[in-house]
């Protein structure tokens, strides 16, 4: 009897015993796992952690190398228009990887009219680079006069012929060109002349079109036309065949050589990277040199 009372009264103060903190006294459930044994409660995203190799890859900005590539393989091209180019001094802003909005595609042919039509032969006249965007203007943008049949022309032994006759007619109420300003919604990325077409491919088709250079590299001797075809300068070339193979030069420097001839170096690329130097005498290659 004694002990039975002696633990009851032992419960009792134990129950309303003055236990700092603690307000409910409750059995564990029985589904909850022991601390030790939940590590994924405190297991943050992998991400917070990645460092170097292991952080998720962020696209690069455009390099200065990258933008000469596209200037070179680029600007000049020809193309076909697969939906009407908006005429307007600002531009028609397009996002990059994105379809073409056509509502506001039909908004800017109502205000400004089409500087071309689908199915018209157009050409790259001039690109500019931003922090965000790439501005890209056709048939001479927006902003002045241009006639296609001016600038389809190809030099031959130092002459130049038109090789197209016919030219869109275009008001003159309204610019002739178009200009298409082309939004990353963030800087730049490195980019090839390639991705660059793919991201214009909602307006512009660079693969149907033949144009007139294409059809003269085809007259040019074999030893030429190969060169061009592989991008590479050989002596012999004129000025012409130089600019097919590679495109415009950097940078150009004029010297006399110790006979008094003056001579011309295109150089192409900048050291430590691939540097190419051709020499000319007059409208001849005499000299090819590539550093390293």
């Amino acid at each position: 009897m004694f002990r039975t009372a002696t633990l009851a009264l032992a419960t009792l103060l134990f129950t309303f015993a003055d236990v700092p903190q603690v307000y409910h006294l409750r059995p564990q459930p029985a589904d909850l796992a022991p601390i030790g044994a939940m590590p994924e409660l405190l297991t943050l995203p992998d991400f917070l952690f990645a460092v170097d190799g292991n952080a998720p890859a962020k696209p690069s900005k455009l390099k200065p190398q990258s933008e000469l590539e596209i200037v070179r393989y680029v600007s000049g091209e020809f193309a076909k228009a697969v939906k009407p180019l908006p005429a307007s001094k600002k531009g028609f802003h397009l996002e990059a990887g994105k379809p073409v909005d056509e509502n506001e595609l039909r908004q800017a042919l109502m205000m400004g009219g089409a500087a071309a039509n689908p199915g018209d032969t157009v050409q790259i006249t001039k690109i500019e680079f931003r922090e965000k965007e790439i501005v890209i203007d056709i048939n001479g943008g927006g902003r002045k006069r241009y006639r296609l049949r001016d600038h389809l022309q190809i030099g031959i032994g130092g002459a130049s012929t038109p090789t197209v006759t016919t030219t869109s007619t275009v008001p003159n109420n309204r610019p002739p060109g178009a200009t298409l300003v082309l939004n990353f919604n963030g800087p730049v990325p490195d980019m090839s002349p390639d991705d660059l077409k793919k991201d214009l491919s909602g307006f512009l088709d660079f693969s149907k079109e033949r144009s007139a250079a294409v059809e003269w590299v085809d007259t040019l001797p074999p030893q030429f036309k190969e060169a061009i075809k592989d991008r590479k300068a050989i002596v012999g070339m004129d000025h012409e065949m130089v600019i097919a193979a590679l495109g415009r030069p950097d940078h150009k420097v004029r010297e006399r050589d110790p006979n008094g001839v003056e001579t011309e170096d295109w150089i192409y690329g900048q050291p430590p990277a691939k540097t190419v130097f051709v020499t000319f005498i007059g409208d001849k290659v005499t000299q090819v040199r590539q550093f390293p």
